[in-house]
């Protein structure tokens, strides 16, 4: 099996996962950490990342609040929010005026929709963002995440 295609279905929840990827594709753990660095250094792979299946784990609320910050300071808020332990995503998008004018996203995660707003509340009063205008975003469904697919 190929290393990229191996690379695709995850790493597995293992002490060593490198080294059950190498049993999967007939490499050693060495050539297979190998590869991956250089595939990393050359820009092939960009980053390793995890999907967390948050309702699998407990979590019912899933809530997207979206901000609306002035320019000037939306960087150094999201700075900010993206290093909290609540914050799970948080990144900036442009605004679709006239219809849409937020643009800072954070994702926060509850075991019930009642706990996610607790969570919100107290991040918007600590970090002072109550002056700023927010809607909160609260998922309905779940879809099939996973990582990018590569090859047939």
């Amino acid at each position: 099996m190929e290393l990229i295609a191996a690379l695709c279905d995850g790493l597995a929840l293992d002490p060593r996962p490198y080294q059950r990827l190498a049993e999967r594709t007939g490499l050693t753990e060495a050539e297979v950490i190998a590869r991956i660095q250089a595939m990393r250094d050359d820009g092939v792979i960009r980053r390793f990342g995890v999907v967390v299946r948050h309702h699998d784990l407990g979590y019912r609320c899933n809530a997207m609040v979206v901000w609306d910050i002035p320019d000037d300071v939306v960087s150094g808020i999201g700075q900010r929010l993206g290093a909290l332990d609540e914050v799970t995503l948080c990144y900036r998008r442009p605004r679709r005026l006239p219809d849409w004018p937020y643009n800072l996203f954070t994702m926060i995660h509850g075991r019930e929709r009642a706990e996610g707003e607790a969570i919100i509340a107290r991040l918007a009063e600590r970090e002072g963002l109550n002056a700023y205008p927010h809607e909160i975003l609260f998922s309905l469904k779940r879809f099939k995440q996973c990582g990018a697919r590569y090859g047939g």
